[in-house]
Protein backbone atom coordinates (compact mmCIF):
# COMPACT_ATOMS: atom_id res chain seq x y z
CA UNK A 1 0.00 0.00 0.00
CA UNK A 2 0.84 3.16 -0.91
CA UNK A 3 0.06 6.72 0.04
CA UNK A 4 0.04 10.13 -0.96
CA UNK A 5 -0.66 13.73 -0.07
CA UNK A 6 -3.66 15.50 -1.77
CA UNK A 7 -4.27 19.47 -1.45
CA UNK A 8 -7.92 21.02 -2.84
CA UNK A 9 -6.85 24.58 -3.51
CA UNK A 10 -8.76 27.37 -2.85
CA UNK A 11 -9.67 27.42 -6.09
CA UNK A 12 -11.33 24.15 -5.65
CA UNK A 13 -12.91 25.12 -2.15
CA UNK A 14 -13.84 28.50 -3.15
CA UNK A 15 -15.62 26.74 -5.92
CA UNK A 16 -17.82 24.30 -3.84
CA UNK A 17 -16.09 21.47 -6.20
CA UNK A 18 -14.23 19.38 -3.42
CA UNK A 19 -16.94 16.70 -2.86
CA UNK A 20 -17.36 15.85 -6.14
CA UNK A 21 -13.04 15.60 -6.47
CA UNK A 22 -13.28 13.54 -3.44
CA UNK A 23 -16.09 11.38 -4.83
CA UNK A 24 -13.51 10.60 -7.60
CA UNK A 25 -10.96 9.72 -5.57
CA UNK A 26 -13.21 7.38 -3.32
CA UNK A 27 -15.04 5.84 -6.67
CA UNK A 28 -11.47 4.82 -7.75
CA UNK A 29 -11.28 2.61 -4.96
CA UNK A 30 -8.71 5.03 -3.38
CA UNK A 31 -8.99 4.67 0.82
CA UNK A 32 -9.15 8.53 3.20
CA UNK A 33 -7.12 7.55 5.85
CA UNK A 34 -6.56 11.86 6.96
CA UNK A 35 -8.95 14.40 5.62
CA UNK A 36 -9.36 18.45 7.14
CA UNK A 37 -10.33 21.68 5.82
CA UNK A 38 -7.49 24.05 7.30
CA UNK A 39 -5.70 27.46 6.04
CA UNK A 40 -2.13 27.29 5.17
CA UNK A 41 0.22 29.35 7.11
CA UNK A 42 2.74 31.53 4.95
CA UNK A 43 5.53 29.10 7.24
CA UNK A 44 3.70 25.77 6.20
CA UNK A 45 3.34 27.14 2.40
CA UNK A 46 7.07 27.93 2.33
CA UNK A 47 8.34 24.97 3.78
CA UNK A 48 5.91 22.93 1.54
CA UNK A 49 6.65 24.70 -1.76
CA UNK A 50 11.02 25.10 -0.69
CA UNK A 51 11.80 23.93 -3.53
CA UNK A 52 10.03 26.45 -5.88
CA UNK A 53 11.87 29.22 -3.85
CA UNK A 54 13.27 31.91 -5.95
CA UNK A 55 11.34 31.24 -9.09
CA UNK A 56 9.55 33.82 -10.89
CA UNK A 57 5.71 32.25 -9.84
CA UNK A 58 6.73 31.10 -5.74
CA UNK A 59 5.50 34.69 -4.19
CA UNK A 60 2.60 34.52 -6.03
CA UNK A 61 1.44 30.89 -5.20
CA UNK A 62 2.33 31.45 -1.46
CA UNK A 63 0.31 33.99 -1.44
CA UNK A 64 -2.08 31.78 -3.58
CA UNK A 65 -2.38 29.27 -1.01
CA UNK A 66 -2.95 30.80 1.79
CA UNK A 67 -5.45 33.02 0.58
CA UNK A 68 -8.24 30.78 1.25
CA UNK A 69 -8.79 27.59 3.28
CA UNK A 70 -7.58 24.56 1.26
CA UNK A 71 -8.38 20.35 1.94
CA UNK A 72 -5.78 18.53 3.05
CA UNK A 73 -6.81 14.58 2.05
CA UNK A 74 -4.65 11.50 2.82
CA UNK A 75 -5.03 8.81 0.21
CA UNK A 76 -3.79 5.08 0.63
CA UNK A 77 -4.23 2.44 -2.35
CA UNK A 78 -1.63 0.45 -4.17
CA UNK A 79 -0.18 2.88 -6.69
CA UNK A 80 -1.73 5.75 -4.89
CA UNK A 81 0.67 8.71 -6.72
CA UNK A 82 0.62 7.15 -10.10
CA UNK A 83 -3.04 6.82 -10.13
CA UNK A 84 -3.89 10.04 -8.38
CA UNK A 85 -1.72 12.43 -10.97
CA UNK A 86 -2.92 10.62 -13.52
CA UNK A 87 -6.49 11.17 -12.05
CA UNK A 88 -5.21 15.31 -11.95
CA UNK A 89 -4.49 15.35 -15.45
CA UNK A 90 -1.74 17.89 -16.57
CA UNK A 91 -0.69 20.89 -14.57
CA UNK A 92 -2.94 23.65 -16.25
CA UNK A 93 -6.82 22.83 -16.79
CA UNK A 94 -6.31 24.23 -20.83
CA UNK A 95 -3.61 21.40 -21.44
CA UNK A 96 -5.34 18.53 -19.15
CA UNK A 97 -7.17 15.89 -20.75
CA UNK A 98 -11.01 15.48 -20.57
CA UNK A 99 -12.05 12.88 -17.96
CA UNK A 100 -9.29 14.51 -15.93
CA UNK A 101 -10.07 16.40 -12.35
CA UNK A 102 -8.53 19.42 -13.96
CA UNK A 103 -9.40 18.82 -17.50
CA UNK A 104 -13.19 18.29 -16.17
CA UNK A 105 -12.97 21.43 -14.03
CA UNK A 106 -10.03 23.63 -14.90
CA UNK A 107 -9.39 26.35 -17.72
CA UNK A 108 -6.94 28.70 -16.09
CA UNK A 109 -3.15 28.37 -16.06
CA UNK A 110 -2.74 29.89 -12.46
CA UNK A 111 -5.66 28.42 -10.53
CA UNK A 112 -5.31 24.45 -11.17
CA UNK A 113 -7.12 23.37 -8.28
CA UNK A 114 -5.32 20.34 -7.12
CA UNK A 115 -1.97 19.30 -5.63
CA UNK A 116 -0.25 15.80 -5.40
CA UNK A 117 3.15 14.61 -4.38
CA UNK A 118 5.27 13.21 -7.24
CA UNK A 119 7.03 10.20 -5.27
CA UNK A 120 6.90 8.24 -2.44
CA UNK A 121 9.57 10.50 -0.36
CA UNK A 122 7.72 13.60 -1.45
CA UNK A 123 4.25 12.16 -0.40
CA UNK A 124 5.79 11.01 3.13
CA UNK A 125 7.38 14.30 3.50
CA UNK A 126 4.44 16.36 2.71
CA UNK A 127 1.94 13.94 4.65
CA UNK A 128 4.48 14.69 7.53
CA UNK A 129 3.98 18.24 6.89
CA UNK A 130 0.02 18.12 6.71
CA UNK A 131 -0.81 15.57 9.07
CA UNK A 132 2.00 15.91 12.11
CA UNK A 133 -1.07 14.15 14.35
CA UNK A 134 -0.58 10.89 11.96
CA UNK A 135 -3.13 9.19 9.83
CA UNK A 136 -5.84 7.07 10.69
CA UNK A 137 -5.29 2.69 10.05
CA UNK A 138 -8.40 1.08 9.89
CA UNK A 139 -9.53 -1.43 7.71
CA UNK A 140 -11.99 -0.41 4.38
CA UNK A 141 -14.10 -3.52 3.39
CA UNK A 142 -14.18 -2.11 -0.01
CA UNK A 143 -10.56 -3.02 -0.66
CA UNK A 144 -12.05 -6.35 -0.78
CA UNK A 145 -13.70 -5.60 -3.89
CA UNK A 146 -11.32 -3.53 -5.52
CA UNK A 147 -7.83 -5.43 -5.18
CA UNK A 148 -7.56 -8.76 -5.66
CA UNK A 149 -5.40 -10.09 -2.81
CA UNK A 150 -4.04 -12.67 -4.92
CA UNK A 151 -2.63 -10.92 -8.09
CA UNK A 152 -1.94 -7.47 -6.07
CA UNK A 153 -1.28 -7.80 -2.56
CA UNK A 154 0.29 -11.86 -2.86
CA UNK A 155 -1.53 -13.11 -0.33
CA UNK A 156 -3.23 -16.39 -0.66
Amino acid sequence: MERTLILFKPDAVQRGITGKILTRFEEKGLKVVGMKLMKISPDLAATHYSAHKGKPFYDGLVRFMTSSPVVALALEGIGAITICRKMMGATFGSDAEPGTIRGDFGVSRSFNLIHGSDSPEAAERELGLFFPEGLVDYELDGFRWTYDPVEELGQG
